[in-house]
């Protein structure tokens, strides 16, 4: 499937707010529609976290659940739970979502500024995260957000809690963390153990169209979406994230790629249908 390219799409994140954009989906039943909308557009794949109530995130399995149903219920997308959440999160809240076998979910792979923040992943750590996905049967995506995340990740593949095919989100921009430019990006790829699939993700307006030019250039996959970006360009919000994915699948147009279906990803990335996708006839 060399003419294919993985979009993923993070529509709400943990960070991102109203007063970010407006048009910011927090209600399960307002992801599920941004979820179905963004899949029509070409995305394959939805980076997912959930809010409370109230609008904050939260790693409640019950709400993730809910969503993850009423999510399956409108479109066929591989569903990529948060393990990240949200800083201050405990490990025991970050992991909750785990015990609902999703296809796959995020492993950040070491301890990242965020802003005047940070979240602390030990090598240690890591290792609880990644048993628990192999235990649950979860694909996990290897989020990058330095150069030694990568040889972190290395450490669980020898030790074998992490199994090929692997698949790594390749994170810049954050506030405190690496800056994005190509060079950069190139140079986290190479590092990459041979035959790895990769999405880059650029964190803020310029960073993620940007990564989004350069994957389609190096041979990566997308990540667009609302938790990371919430303009079209300089000064112009997205009213959606279904059409920050139509941005992205024509970008991937012009180089001669099409978005993968959800079926596709699938089988490029080795994920595998959770025990609620093959009871309801995978809706």
């Amino acid at each position: 499937m060399s003419d294919k390219t993985v979009i993923t799409c993070a529509v709400t994140g943990a960070e991102t707010t109203r007063l970010d954009n407006p048009n910011l989906p927090l209600t399960p039943g307002e992801i599920a529609v941004a979820a179905r909308d963004a899949c029509r557009a070409g995305a394959a794949v939805l980076h997912l976290h959930v809010r409370d109530p109230q609008g904050n995130p939260t790693q409640d399995p019950e709400t993730f659940r809910t969503v993850m149903e009423m999510v399956r219920a409108e479109c066929d997308m591989v569903i990529e739970v948060t393990t990240g959440g949200a800083v201050g999160m405990s490990a025991a809240e970050r992991m909750a979502p785990l015990a609902l076998s999703p296809e796959m979910a995020s492993l950040d792979c070491g301890t990242v500024n965020f802003g005047e923040e940070y979240i602390v992943n030990t090598l240690p750590l890591m290792r609880v995260f990644a048993a628990a996905m192999k235990g649950h049967g979860v694909r996990p995506t290897l989020e990058c957000f330095d150069l030694s995340h990568v040889d972190a990740a290395a450490v669980l593949i020898d030790e074998g809690l992490l199994e090929p095919p692997f698949h790594y989100g390749l994170v810049l921009g954050v506030p405190g963390g690496v800056r994005f430019d190509a060079a950069t990006l190139e140079f986290f790829a190479r590092r990459l153990p041979p035959g790895a699939r990769w999405t880059a993700v650029g964190v803020g307006g310029r960073a993620s169209w940007e990564a989004v030019r350069c994957a389609v250039e190096m041979g990566g996959f997308i990540r667009v979406g609302m938790e990371d970006n919430v303009y079209m360009e300089k000064g112009v919000k997205a009213g959606g994230n279904a059409e920050m994915v139509e941005k992205a699948a024509r970008i991937a147009a012009d180089a001669g790629l099409e978005p993968a279906s959800p079926a596709e990803a699938r089988e490029i990335l080795a994920a595998v249908r959770s025990r609620g996708a093959e009871s309801d006839g995978g809706k």
